[in-house]
């Protein structure tokens, strides 16, 4: 991939996650969330043992993203289906979304395993796509978000302390489970990333993309993991609608477009935790099913703009368990 992310220190997604880890530490009462230390770190309880809510959502998605974003909530239509959102907006879309949100990084010490994201895996650099992306972020401060029911151990933090290779006491550990409010929103938030993760599945230079703008639902809230698992994923699947402004001197764009949603998948339009159910398997899932399910490209250079898939809101209806 001819793309490299030089590392400038202002556009640093550890720096810039630091201040909204700030917002939640000097609240830690309005947003209700937790924190301690463990080991000289950090962590904070965002949904495990504390009802952590939207607004602790809000500032964890903008942690993830390591500042390098806008990120809002309101009431959306979804075909013809009217419910909250949450939109993001980057002109920083691959710094922001593939070098930090992006839950890259597979935590495993011992008993304890959770997906992590955020800025900290540009610090620890054990991923094969930070190494594709040709960047790292020289920052003395690590900010890992964890997708879990369990905070960490004392030796798990350890472990992460030690592949920060950074100062205990500048390494911060955010944890929501993903049956949560806080899970629902951070994961819904992950709308951009999810199409730039696929443009790149699909061999394009996501190098090429010079903004990204993308809108979900906000899943309610399950009362398990899997279900919420379910949600989370139909929310993107089936929900979501993405705008790239990319610069390709290509001015025909239809076959990348047709490939990019969701419903470009042999597994399209069955609720996710059906599919989850029948293949029992995760990775047994069409992978390109992972997808937005609306996609816009405009092409700055030429002045066009590309369209393909559209939202589902009687899937949404279902897997949500809406009432009339």
């Amino acid at each position: 991939m001819p793309l490299a992310l030089k590392d400038i220190p202002e556009l640093s997604p550890n720096l810039g996650a630091l201040s909204f880890v700030k917002q939640l530490l000097d609240n830690i009462a309005k947003f209700r969330v937790e924190s301690r230390k463990v080991r000289g770190a950090t962590v904070i309880d965002c949904g495990i043992n504390v009802p952590a809510g939207w607004e602790a959502g809000l500032v964890f998605a903008n942690i993830c993203l390591g500042g390098l974003a806008q990120v809002s909530l309101h009431w959306a239509d979804f075909a013809g289906l009217r419910w909250p959102a949450v939109e993001v907006i980057t002109d920083h879309p691959v710094r922001a979304c593939m070098a930090s949100q992006y839950a890259g990084w597979f935590v495993k010490n011992g008993k304890y395993s959770a997906m992590g994201s955020g800025p900290a895996r540009a610090v620890v650099q054990n991923e094969e796509l930070l190494s594709k992306l040709g960047y790292a972020d020289s920052a003395e401060t690590a900010v890992l978000c964890l997708e879990s029911g369990k905070l960490p151990d004392e030796e798990t933090v350890d472990f992460i302390v030690e592949k920060c290779g950074c100062d205990p006491q500048k390494v911060y550990i955010l944890v929501a489970p993903t049956a949560s409010a806080v899970g629902s929103l951070q994961i819904a938030a992950r709308s951009v990333e999810t199409g730039l993760h696929k443009l790149m599945e699909l061999g394009y230079d996501i190098g090429r993309i010079k903004s990204g703008w993308g809108i979900c639902p906000v899943p309610p809230v399950a009362g398990d993991d899997l279900t919420a698992l379910g949600r989370t994923n139909d929310a993107i699947l089936y929900g979501t609608t993405v705008h790239y402004n990319l610069e390709d001197a290509d001015d025909n764009l239809s076959s990348l477009i047709e490939r990019l949603p969701s419903s470009s998948s042999k597994d399209y339009g069955i609720p996710f935790q059906e599919l989850f159910s029948r293949y029992g398997n995760f990775y047994d899932i069409d992978s390109l099913l992972f997808s937005p399910a609306e996609v816009w490209l405009s092409n700055t250079k030429t002045g066009c703009s590309f369209h393909a898939g559209k939202i589902r809101s009687d899937l949404l209806e279902k897997s949500f368990k809406l009432q009339a």
